[in-house]
C-alpha cells in the first residue's frame, strides 16, 4: 500500500481562516497529493467557538476531520446539535457528561483511521489528567485503527513534548495547537511519530493571533478586559504539517512544515 499524505492544520481564527482555506486548501492539497486533511475549528466562528455554519462549510472545502480545545462551547447553541456531528472531536479529557466524543474514526484507502483530540492542564481549565485518560483508552483506539492521529490542545510545549514522547511508537502523528504560534521543531520521535509542538494559526498574519493589534496591546497596558475582535487584514496564512504514514505499520515516514502566505483570498 502507497502511503497516505495527512494534512494538519493549525487553528482557524474566523473569517479570514474560512476564506483562506477556501480560496487556497485545494491548491495545497493538490501540491502535497493529501489523502486525508484534519483542521482545528475551536476559533472558526468569530474568533471564538464554531457554528453547524462554519462546520459544514469547512467540510465543502476539503477538511476530512475536525479537533477542538477550550473555547469547543462558546457558541452555546452548538451543544443542542453536537452529537450530530460525526467529524468533530472534543477534548477525550473533558469531564463525563460533556457532549460529543473525544475520538473519532474514519476510512481512507481501506486505512482506518483515528483522530484523538486531548487538552492540556498548564495554565488551561481544569480538566482529567490527559496521560491517564490516553493510556486508558490507548489499547482501545488501537484496536480499532491502523493510523492514530493527536491533537493536544495546549499552551505549554513541555507539556506537549512530554505527549509526544509518551505517544512516540505508538501514536503516527502527534501535534499542538492553542497558542496559534508555529514552533520550527518538527521531526520524527524514535524514527515512528511525526511530532510539532504546534502548528500555528490560520488566519490574518497581520493580527496578534489572529485579533486585532490595538485592542490587545491596549489590554496589555491597562489591564482592563476588552472586545477582542478578528483582524480582517492581509496577508493571510495557512499553517500546518504534511506527514507520509505507512498505513501497514502506522510508522511515519516523514513529516513536512507548512507555512503559506497569500496576499489576497
Amino acid at each position: 500500500m502507497e502511503p497516505l499524505s495527512i494534512l494538519c492544520i493549525g487553528d482557524v481564527v474566523g473569517r479570514p481562516g474560512r476564506d483562506v482555506l477556501a480560496s487556497h486548501l485545494s491548491k495545497l492539497q493538490s501540491e502535497f497529493s493529501i489523502d486525508f486533511t484534519i483542521a482545528n475549528i475551536e476559533n472558526s466562528a468569530s474568533g471564538f467557538g464554531f457554528t453547524k455554519s462554519t462546520y459544514h462549510a469547512l467540510y465543502d472545502y476539503g477538511i476530512d476531520a475536525f479537533t477542538t480545545g477550550n473555547h469547543v462551547y462558546d457558541k452555546r447553541e452548538v451543544l443542542g446539535y453536537f452529537d450530530t456531528l460525526p467529524r468533530l472531536s472534543r477534548p477525550l479529557n473533558f469531564p463525563p457528561g460533556h457532549p460529543g466524543k473525544g475520538v473519532q474514526y474514519y476510512e481512507v484507502n481501506d486505512t482506518k483511521i483515528a483522530v484523538v483530540n486531548l487538552i492540556g492542564r498548564v495554565f488551561m481549565n481544569p480538566s482529567h489528567c490527559p496521560f491517564t485518560i490516553i493510556e486508558r483508552e490507548l489499547s482501545e483506539i488501537q484496536e480499532n485503527s491502523d493510523i492514530m492521529v493527536v491533537d493536544f490542545h495546549t499552551e505549554a510545549t513541555s507539556e506537549i513534548m512530554a505527549m509526544g514522547w509518551h505517544l512516540s511508537q505508538k501514536a503516527s502523528i502527534v501535534f499542538g495547537t492553542h497558542t496559534h504560534v508555529q514552533t520550527a521543531d518538527e521531526r520524527l520521535l524514535k524514527s515512528h511519530t511525526a511530532y510539532i509542538s504546534d502548528l500555528g494559526m490560520t488566519g490574518s498574519e497581520d493580527s496578534i493571533l489572529g485579533m486585532e493589534k490595538k485592542t490587545i496591546i491596549k489590554q496589555f497596558f491597562d489591564g482592563l478586559p476588552t472586545r477582542k475582535e478578528v483582524s480582517k487584514r492581509g496577508p493571510f496564512i495557512i499553517c500546518g504539517i504534511v506527514a507520509k504514514v505507512d498505513p501497514k505499520t502506522g510508522k511515519s515516514l516523514s513529516i513536512e512544515r507548512v507555512y503559506r502566505r497569500y496576499n489576497a483570498i
